[in-house]
């Protein structure tokens, strides 16, 4: 689907940013675009489908909505909550609307925006050392704010395949 305009990393946004969450929050602002384009058109029947033992376009929205909370947590030097436990458990749940669901990728992904900013207001501490899940893998500031653009463009690749499925199967 061709794009009225530049993606957001060439549109000279955010230069008051430093460059790694800058980068991050492009990839984000990426993210949300492609997928309010790619699930405009789907109803909530759907939303739900499954097409070949493809992960739902329901599952794949709420996940990057999860994920990028928990990945953030983990940057911010935090273990994941009750409340996000439960919503990791909950995320393949079928159900909501398509309104509901981008309403809740762009309520995630405003938030996240500002927990971006603030984790990069100091370069210096991008290197700093963070650990990940249960098992305290090792990586850093950096290495999870880059993470967050990588899996968040990874599910949003998997909503626009499973999208075109869709699509092909009308008729």
């Amino acid at each position: 689907m061709p794009k009225s305009q530049p993606e957001p990393w060439l549109r000279g946004t955010h230069v008051e940013i430093p460059p790694v969450p800058r980068a991050v929050i492009h990839a984000l602002e990426l993210a949300r675009e492609d997928l309010v384009t790619w699930c405009a058109d789907l109803t909530e029947q759907e939303l739900a489908a499954t097409p070949s033992g493809l992960p739902s376009v329901s599952f794949q929205l709420r996940h990057i909505c999860r994920s990028v909370d928990r990945l953030l947590t983990y940057a911010e030097g935090d273990q994941l909550s009750a409340r996000q436990l439960e919503e990791l458990n909950a995320e393949s749940a079928v159900g909501g609307t398509r309104a509901e669901l981008l309403e809740e990728v762009r309520k995630a992904l405003e938030v996240a925006r500002a927990r971006i900013v603030k984790l990069g207001e100091n370069s210096d501490l991008l290197h700093e050392p963070r650990t990940v899940g249960r098992k305290n893998i090792p990586t850093t500031i950096a290495g999870l704010l880059i993470h967050v653009a990588d899996h968040t463009q990874r599910h949003v690749g998997q909503v626009i395949t499973t999208a075109k499925v869709l699509r092909s199967q009308r008729t």
